[in-house]
């Protein structure tokens, strides 16, 4: 047993010691917070340079419902004039509309020397198309039209709320919550390729160097395997903690500065409802809704389908580099393991729309699949049974893949000059 510890402490000091390491873990949070905040916080910056647009309208009823935005500012013309196609005008577009459009559905047309951007098409066929409603509508000789279209266009948006195992309420955000759960399984589907492929590398390069030759002469080759794959997953797990503690201070911090704190607390929500507050802002709603997950058993379950899913494929890799010769070789091997994980990514984003459909359920049972899978079922409560069945499912299955995966390190890690077969490798698991 000491001599597995030697090469965890040897595989682990060897990649936390390096500075790659070092400032990826430093670093990533951040970047990943910027991926998250930064996009939110642009999105509510709106550009100080509103454009002039140039509105010629020969029926006179479409201009007015142009409205003036902190982007566009619509100006009437009568003419299309030659000065609007120069680079000099002032004019960034040029909307025409020559006919009535119910009669003519070809009679309007913007006109611009850059591509239009997709927002003033948006916004002119928007009003374009309230006013042919409008039209179309004054046809009937309904009466009171103005005051029943005003009705009529009026939207709601129903709250959503989720009730906590104690009976206390919560708002509840399920875009959020799917969010959070595809943010998860896509860092589990990372690292267990970039782990996984780590300790087929270290595997590789040793059988390559034939320094695995000299370490074999004092360990077996079931230690060996064990530490390397122990060793590197503890890199991955301490990569993890550092991460998760960087990224609830990064939380914490962008809720103060979105001032979320009280809508966090569902008691001082409560006590809110009495008094008149600002409607919250889509930062602050995304936040709130962020800090009302269960972000301890949605970490620990991360945690847990982490360290499944990487023994299952590490095992896997570990068998594969020592059985190869060459990096060549390996391609022959990682395609269909490649393939089976991305199959799981997909089937983790479509099961997000059912999370207890078939799908969902099936994939999150099978080890290979349910490590991805099972976080977006977590993230919107999927039953704590199944969940259980789950993890049983998947360690019990590491721990026969590791089995398996011993059987055949031992036999391939001193084979050279000659790739086996599939057939090959699985008579070695027989080899006593």
């Amino acid at each position: 047993m000491n001599k597995t510890f030697i090469i965890i402490h040897r595989e682990f000091m060897n990649r936390v010691s390096k500075k790659s390491f070092i400032i990826l873990t430093i670093l990533m949070p951040f970047i990943f917070a910027a991926l998250i905040f930064v996009p939110l916080m642009l999105s509510m910056v709106k550009s100080d340079e509103q454009k002039n647009i140039a509105v010629i309208d020969h029926t006179g009823k479409y201009f007015p419902m142009l409205k003036n935005d902190e982007s566009y500012i619509f100006f009437p013309e009568t003419e299309m004039k030659d000065e609007f196609r120069s680079d000099t005008t002032v004019y960034s577009a040029v909307v025409e509309i020559t006919s009535d459009l119910i009669e003519n559905p070809d009679g309007a047309a913007i006109y611009s020397r850059k591509e239009i951007p997709q927002g003033l098409s948006r916004m002119v066929n928007n009003a374009i198309n309230e006013q042919i409603r409008h039209d179309k509508l004054l046809n009937y000789n309904i009466p009171q039209l103005k005051e029943i279209m005003a009705d009529f266009e009026s939207s709601y948006n129903i709250r959503t709320i989720k009730w906590s195992d104690d009976g206390s309420e919560s708002e509840s955000n399920a875009g959020v919550a799917v969010a959070a759960g595809m943010i998860l399984t896509f860092l589990i589907y990372m690292f267990v390729m970039s782990y996984g492929g780590m300790v087929m590398q270290s595997v590789m390069e040793e059988k390559t160097n034939r320094i695995v030759e000299l370490m074999i002469s004092s360990v077996r080759p079931f230690q060996l395997m064990i530490g390397k794959i122990i060793g590197i997953g503890l890199v991955g797990i301490l990569q993890l903690a550092i991460w998760g503690v960087m990224l609830v201070v990064i939380l914490t911090a962008a809720g103060i500065v979105f001032g979320v704190s009280a809508m966090s607390n569902p008691d001082m929500m409560m006590s809110a409802t009495s008094a008149p507050m600002p409607e919250p802002t889509e930062a602050n709603a995304i936040l709130a809704s962020i800090h009302n997950l269960n972000l301890p058993a949605l970490g620990g379950l991360f945690v847990l389908n982490f360290i499944g899913g990487y023994l299952v494929y590490a095992s896997i890799f570990a068998a594969i580099g020592a059985s190869i010769n060459e990096a060549e070789d390996s391609q022959q091997f990682m395609t269909p393991i490649v393939f089976l994980l991305i199959f799981a990514l997909y089937a983790a984003i479509y099961s997000a729309e059912n999370a207890d459909g078939p799908l969902a359920v099936w994939c999150s049972m099978i080890p290979f699949t349910s490590p991805i899978v099972s976080m977006v079922r977590v993230s919107l409560d999927a039953p704590v049974w199944q969940t259980t069945i789950s993890l049983i499912i998947l360690y019990a299955s590491a721990f026969f893949l590791i089995w398996v995966a011993g059987k055949i390190y031992r036999v391939g890690i001193l084979m050279y000059g000659k790739k086996p077969s599939l057939k090959e490798m699985m008579k070695w698991i027989s080899y006593k």
